[in-house]
């Protein structure tokens, strides 16, 4: 009997829990100026959680969806791509969003059920965000097989999380992908929930990364929780799709500290002791403390950065509750170049039952 073939997955870290670095870095997290905004784009996206959750609550936003702990990987991965490239994302992935333009009112838009928030002001190209489970996938394949035909150096990069990865559409994407060597970057965020389903209870394998190995792409894990691994894998990538090297499959640990959305109470299923110990990975205070024992950050600076980021998403939260509601008709816009004849009647309908339009989202 022969081998006929081995593989290897290989797992990157940097930065340890407590923020101590194994040398040498990347040459990118060398320079602690070009680490700063990646931790105040942490910083924002904890900060926008924690008001978004708190407008759900008093009835001024429907369900969200928080990022709690996991904001490294979002910013990693978007602070690693060109502004030419395509972003496809999931549902939780406004930290990347946030990073590429995504405006802070947009995303409050959307998570209030106004589409006209998917209308970024900034990355035009960027795909809406997508809430059926791995459908992205197979969106972003596509993209990036177009910009191969047209011979466009970009790359569309998507996140899924763990529970994407049993479905059948993460599958055959990836390997269409593969088969044609797109120009695609796929981030798992496997914060070990779907839902309230565990890692543990979705799949047999011992990593999700390998199942890169039967599409024929390499398949590499990182150390979600540290900024500096999550931008150098997406990094080397991007620009390896993009020089035509192919697809990657990118698997980042790291663990879902709140409820899936606000629509769910993890504390049915979770045990609160085994959250606690999480605590201690996440990600923003691992590069705090960096940046502390590199001297390029203080208390002063802290405090002035959080409170710049709480003027900015005061001042979203008062152009989202300010902004007019939709009229009746905008749910039938958009959807076709000319509207078929039995959405015309249905439109017709709505209009004659629609009430009195006005008011704001407050």
């Amino acid at each position: 009997m022969a081998t006929v073939a081995r593989f290897e997955v290989e797992f990157t870290r940097y930065l340890e829990p407590d923020g101590t670095a194994h040398e040498p870095l990347p040459e990118f997290a060398r320079d602690p100026d070009r680490l700063i905004p990646l931790y105040r784009a942490m910083q924002l996206t904890r900060a926008f959680d924690t008001k978004a959750i708190a407008l759900q609550r008093t009835g001024k936003l429907g369900t969200f969806a928080s990022a709690l702990g996991q904001e490294a990987i979002g910013v990693g991965v978007a602070s690693a791509m060109r502004i030419e490239d395509v972003f496809l994302p999931s549902y939780r992935d406004h930290a990347a969003q946030f990073v590429r333009g995504v405006t802070l009112a947009e995303s409050l838009l959307y998570w209030g059920g106004d589409e006209r928030g998917s209308a970024f002001a900034g990355p035009r190209d960027d795909f809406p965000i997508c809430v059926p489970i791995a459908t992205q996938v197979c969106h972003a394949a596509g993209a990036a097989y177009a910009f191969k035909l047209r011979a466009e150096a970009r790359v569309a990069v998507c996140v899924l999380g763990d529970g994407a990865t049993s479905k059948g559409d993460f599958y055959e994407a990836m390997n269409f992908a593969a088969l044609w060597q797109a120009p695609l970057v796929m981030v798992v965020n496997n914060n070990q929930w779907a839902i309230s389903v565990p890692r543990t209870r979705q799949s047999a394998a011992r990593t999700l990364a390998q199942k890169a190995i039967a599409a024929g792409i390499e398949g590499r894990q990182v150390d979600g929780n540290d900024i500096v691994a999550v931008h150098d894998a997406a990094a080397r990538a991007i620009e390896k799709a993009r020089d035509g090297g192919g697809p990657t499959l990118i698997e980042a640990l790291t663990y879902r500290l709140g409820d899936h959305t606000t629509a769910d109470d993890a504390t049915r299923y979770r045990d609160a002791a085994a959250v606690e110990e999480q605590w201690a990975f996440e990600p923003i205070a691992r590069l705090r403390n960096h940046l502390l024992a590199r001297d390029a950050w203080s208390r002063e600076r802290e405090e002035q950065l959080l409170h710049e980021i709480g003027a900015e998403i005061d001042a979203a939260v008062e152009h989202y509750l300010a902004t007019p509601l939709p009229t009746t008709e905008a749910m039938f816009e958009h959807l076709h170049a000319r509207l078929p004849a039995a959405l015309a009647a249905q439109r017709a309908e709505a209009l004659a039952f629609a009430p009195a339009q006005g008011g704001d989202h407050g």
